[in-house]
């Protein structure tokens, strides 16, 4: 029998920013047991019509459930839980997460009709649990949102620390300060693999604290004299905090905008936090205070087309509005890939005569994620025998291992999504096996290939237009004059000249086949459409999606 080992293999956020699914294993090829840290979510750009999540694949540990101990979830933001409630259905395993991220995770179950509440352990902040032989230590670090954890795991061969997502905040506002003191602790323990966050690898310095960026926005609210909505995300409750403490110190009140604000303020308030702040008022009051009097904080800092930002902009929002003179704050960064959308938003804003204020002329944003000087001081900490880079593209990954090695790490690994890694026994974590891997798009409710033939259509209906042409035809064989319909192809004078050309070359058609039966009918839909299409394609330089009808009366 084959010795027991500790195994890695990331199904997401190895070569990509988002959709974070790790999965660990112990054991030998007949008694191997296995857990995921993190099941998230990334968001789909305008290349792919009607797809909004695109999730990892999971179908390789969906195949090993039956020797799956459990999910653990290191924290609440999207790109770490937000495909839990798509996937789980599929494994029916334990969840284990901190009180927040729990509180968040009950709440998508419920949208999708789902009592999680057998499988649901919360967990409390700084505990351990056991599964299996994965002895795992939860870690209070600092991030963008409530309760970020890291976790030490510990096996009968050696431990590994995950970090999750992270920084150094001194001053955090909201939560515990990272536990430097238990980091140390598991650093002198000996951890032969730290797997970690490599997003801000290229920015020098630290990340910053929310302490300055609530100083800042205070400094620059107190010289406003109009509205003031900013706009953030919903997840950082630490931000959130900051508008609450800058409204009551300009003496306005603080209106919250969008569901995912007042979703993530009441999941806060119910785990305790957001004490001893002014109430929220609701939209339709704020309309009848001054306008030096309210400050609105409202969701879509990335110019989201249904966010509450662009519905306010642009004049559709059904109870709040801005207008000239007053200031819009966009206390968050752009997200790689937004950049279009986001500055359409802001030109909008410009246009109407609105002061716009965004982290490149002030100082009102700070990342949730760890600059070099703060890897400098984990690396310190922790001294891990080995770096793995993880949570980033692969720029950042490559860029994360040039760094280990300069800050004399004595190991480090490159790896992507589907590596399987042997990370114990032996000298060297190494690649052993490739697992297979890849995304889902999630199309309404259904969990879709990329090339699946729903994407593949809409994709070809969006650029190309869409032509119908259904051919009523006799019990005698005759055929009545066919109804051609089109949709998104360009149109121009001469657009009844080609619908003619079309009904003739049908008509043309027609005569070389044997109408009367059913024997030629496939054979005719694919010539009519092959030469319908051939016709548009010559007058407009468009190849539309052809779908042919044949009634027979």
């Amino acid at each position: 029998m084959k010795k027991d080992e500790l195994i890695f293999c990331p199904l997401g956020g190895s070569g990509e920013i988002g959709m974070n699914m790790n999965l660990y294993a112990y054991g030998n090829e007949k008694n191997q047991k296995w857990i995921i840290v993190d099941m998230g979510v990334t968001f789909a750009d305008d290349s792919i019509p009607g797809i909004d999540l695109i999730i990892p694949d999971a179908g390789f540990i969906i195949e090993k459930k039956d020797d799956l101990l459990g999910i653990i979830l290191t924290h609440a933001h999207e790109d770490h839980i937000g495909s839990v409630a798509h996937i789980w259905p599929d494994l029916k395993c334990k969840i284990y997460a901190t009180p927040f991220t729990a509180v968040l995770i009950q709440e998508k179950f419920k949208e999708k009709k789902i009592d999680i509440s057998k499988y649901l352990n919360i967990v409390p902040l700084n505990a351990k649990i056991k599964l299996g032989s994965f002895e795992i230590d939860f870690v209070t670090l600092t991030h963008s949102i409530l309760e970020p954890n890291g976790l030490s795991i510990t096996t009968p061969l050696g431990t590994i620390l995950h970090t999750g997502d992270w920084k150094i905040d001194p001053n955090p506002l909201i939560g515990g300060k990272i536990d430097e003191e238990k980091l140390k602790k598991i650093g002198q323990k000996g951890v032969s693999v730290m797997i970690c966050d490599s997003t801000n690898v290229f920015d020098p310095g630290r990340a910053g604290s929310e302490s300055d960026v609530r100083d800042s926005l205070l400094k620059i609210m107190e010289t406003k004299s109009k509205r003031i909505l900013v706009t953030s995300f919903a997840s950082n409750v630490a931000r959130m905090e900051s508008i609450f403490f800058c409204a009551k110190k300009t003496n306005r009140s603080l209106c919250l905008v969008g569901r995912s604000m007042q979703r993530i303020y009441k999941a806060a308030k119910k785990c305790g936090y957001l004490g001893n702040l002014i109430e929220p008022i609701e939209p339709k009051d704020a309309n009848n205070m001054s306008r030096d009097k309210i400050l609105y904080l409202a969701t879509g800092s990335q110019g989201e087309p249904m966010g509450a930002m662009n519905r306010i902009v642009n004049g559709v929002h059904p109870e709040v509005f801005i207008e000239e003179g007053d200031c819009v704050i966009f206390s968050s960064k752009i997200i790689p890939g937004n950049e279009k959308k986001l500055y359409q938003l802001q030109n909008l804003i410009v246009r109407n005569d609105i002061e716009i204020i965004t982290e490149e002329n002030a100082f009102v944003h700070v990342s949730g994620h760890p600059n070099r000087d703060d890897l400098k001081d984990m690396y310190k900490w922790v001294k891990p025998r080995c770096i793995i880079p993880v949570h980033g593209e692969h720029r950042h990954m490559k860029e994360h291992v040039a760094f280990a090695k300069e800050m004399q790490i004595p190991k480090t690994l490159l790896i992507e999504n589907g590596d399987i890694i042997k990370i114990l026994p032996g000298d060297k974590p190494e690649i052993i096996d490739k697992a297979p891997s890849g995304r889902l798009y999630l199309d309404g409710n259904l969990g879709v290939d990329a090339d699946s033939r729903s994407i593949k259509d809409r994709k070809n209906l969006a650029l190309n237009g869409y032509l119908e042409i259904t051919l009523i035809i006799s019990n005698n064989g005759k055929i009545k004059k066919p109804i051609i319909s089109l949709r998104g192809i360009p149109e121009n004078a001469e657009m009844e000249n080609y619908i003619f050309d079309m009904e003739d070359e049908i008509f043309n058609i027609c005569k070389t086949f044997s109408l009367s039966s059913k024997n030629q009918e496939k054979n005719l839909v694919e010539t009519i459409k092959q030469n319908c299409r051939k016709i548009v394609k010559d007058k407009t330089g468009k190849k539309p999606f052809t779908n042919i009808n044949i009634a027979r009366i």
